[in-house]
């Protein structure tokens, strides 16, 4: 009897020295503009699958991926979907009208307009790195989990808040964004195809410049 209680006072002792584990992870998952996470869906549920391709994901990406994974995706494909749809738009307005610089009747290549740009404008490059900055570091403080609050350890691998709907940064100045959770997604649906064709319009745009030198209006295509 007394060598089982020096075996379990021994065993007691011991467990103190043991690191108490981390709390396990809460699995009530929060509705983000309507939108609640579901892992038997595709891509957890997120709104961008449309017909006549409905979940379209040849490379495999959305298989098997950990929510805090698919909501970087999200977020990684929103962010170049919006700056493509905004090259696309520069690219031609850039290639027919460009008073502003002193180079107005001339023919200029988007691709070497940047480099005409700051012949007139040398600040313009300066000007445009402040403003994407200021940018980025308003979605990084809208999205991003802070570095000192993640510790050492990090945060299990997420970087994003969790009450962070990919995308939604706050900015809506003309008040688009709807209240109800159908035509947010219906909303973000179209964002996202557009963004998507525009990322493959900006790829056409550069690739068919660097064939044949035109400007994209003037090319014929052969018609």
């Amino acid at each position: 009897m007394m060598k089982l209680l020096l075996a379990l006072a021994m065993c007691t002792s011991a467990s103190a020295f043991v690191a108490p584990r981390a709390a396990a992870k809460s699995t009530v998952l929060k509705s983000l503009n309507g939108w609640v996470p579901d892992e038997s869906k595709f891509a957890w549920g997120l709104p961008g699958t449309i017909a006549p391709v409905p979940d379209f994901d040849p490379a495999g990406f959305a298989k098997d991926v950990s929510l805090d994974d698919i909501k970087k995706y999200r977020e990684a494909e929103l962010q170049h979907g919006r700056v493509s749809m905004l090259a696309a738009l520069g690219f031609l307005v850039g290639e027919n009208y460009h008073p502003l610089f002193g180079l107005d009747g001339q023919e200029i290549l988007a691709i070497d307009s940047l480099t005409e740009v700051r012949k007139v404008f040398p600040e313009f490059f300066e000007l445009l790195t402040v403003c994407i900055a200021t940018l980025e570091l308003n979605r990084a403080l809208q999205g991003w989990v802070n570095p000192n609050e993640r510790g050492i350890g990090g945060a299990e691998g997420n970087l994003l808040n969790e009450d962070y709907y990919p995308g939604d940064v706050g900015f809506d100045p003309l008040g688009l964004k709807p209240d109800d959770a159908e035509e947010f997604a219906v909303m973000q649906t179209k964002e996202l195809q557009n963004g998507r064709v525009a990322m493959l319009a900006i790829a056409g745009f550069v690739a068919q410049e660097l064939v044949d030198g035109k400007p994209i209006l003037l090319n014929d295509f052969g018609i």
